[in-house]
């Protein structure tokens, strides 16, 4: 009997089009003939099922849709909502409580690792990696005043502390450019990171337990081009940046940021596909970590697909891969 998968995109952050745009690309490479694929629309307007006749209102009490007058209830979620509530461990909770498997991390690695100011410290604990000084500020005015900002050394990177996309994120070169790229990061989260900034190449690693063996993806360099410093919104999805994977670097930094990406995985207690971000300072020889992506982009053009390409793995067999490790979990 086929197996009925809800294929759960869109969201309520400013990521909500890049998690549409990865859940077509995933949709249009699942085996149609072993799975009911169903398309969940998570929206604040409210949640709907985007069938070929038009939408279909999902039933939040337990998570079902009515197809052709029968009610359909799912075995698996397949979770590609990147930011609020999919990344954030919100929908995981709420998959838990149903008691429906899902592809992802569970709801508690999802929550941590989702807010950059309180993920930092637990990473930077296990002594693997280093992890750049920053300051977390609270939508507080008085709290902004009195933070110590001073302390750290420009230039900063001024991001919410949970979101990802670098959706509102800026890099602060003056004084006089902090309080408008504060102001900016709290349109989109009540706490906002100010980090100092690393020089060097940025890095990322996808890290994968099928249920059988833990894959370690070939790394990517990220070069930003086109007068963008960093991989901003623009550098990531209007083309302003070059992905080089698998990166062209020294064989010994490869192994090293794959070996940090594995034992993160396991020490922040990673389910599904996962990507790791890295600034290595090529001046001081050392790696610094960035964040942790628990639902990374699945477009045709996002990294870990191209990863995992490189590693002969094609977007089907990774995804079926990844169904397959959701239902023995």
């Amino acid at each position: 009997m086929k197996k009925n998968i809800a294929l759960v995109m869109g969201g309520y952050s400013g990521e909500h089009d890049i998690s549409i745009a990865s859940g077509n690309q995933v949709y249009g490479q699942l085996d149609h003939t072993k799975y009911n694929v169903y398309k969940i629309v998570v929206d604040r307007a409210g949640w709907y099922w985007m069938a070929d006749d038009g939408r279909h209102d999902v039933d939040r009490n337990d998570f079902t849709v009515t197809d052709g007058g029968k009610k359909v209830q799912f075995d698996l979620a397949f979770i590609i909502v990147h930011g609020n509530p999919g990344e954030n461990g919100v929908l995981q909770g709420y998959f838990d409580t149903l008691g429906i498997r899902y592809t992802t991390c569970g709801y508690y690695t999802s929550a941590l690792t989702f807010h950059k100011g309180y993920c930092n410290p637990v990473v930077a604990s296990f002594g693997i990696v280093k992890v750049a000084k920053s300051v977390l500020l609270y939508k507080v005015p008085s709290d902004i005043g009195h933070t110590p900002l001073p302390e750290l050394r420009y230039p900063l990177f001024v991001k919410p502390a949970a979101g990802g996309s670098s959706v509102a994120t800026t890099k602060v070169k003056s004084p006089e450019q902090l309080m408008p790229a504060i102001e900016l990061a709290f349109t989109e989260d009540r706490q906002v990171l100010v980090e100092e900034c690393i020089n060097g190449r940025e890095f990322d690693c996808g890290v994968f337990f099928n249920g059988k063996e833990k894959l370690v993806f070939p790394i990517t360099e990220i070069i930003p081009k086109g007068g963008h410093e960093f991989f901003d919104y623009e550098a990531k999805y209007q083309g302003f940046s070059a992905e080089v994977t698998p990166a062209e670097c020294d064989e010994k930094i490869s192994k090293h940021i794959q070996d940090v990406s594995a034992r993160l995985y396991d020490l922040l207690g990673c389910d599904g596909i996962v990507r790791f971000d890295y600034i290595y300072d090529t001046y001081a020889e050392e790696l610094y970590f960035l964040e942790v992506n628990t639902i990374p982009g699945q477009s045709a053009e996002s990294i870990v697909p191209k990863q995992a390409r490189a590693m002969g793995i094609t977007p089907a067999e990774l995804y079926e891969m990844s169904i397959q490790a959701a239902l023995r979990r």
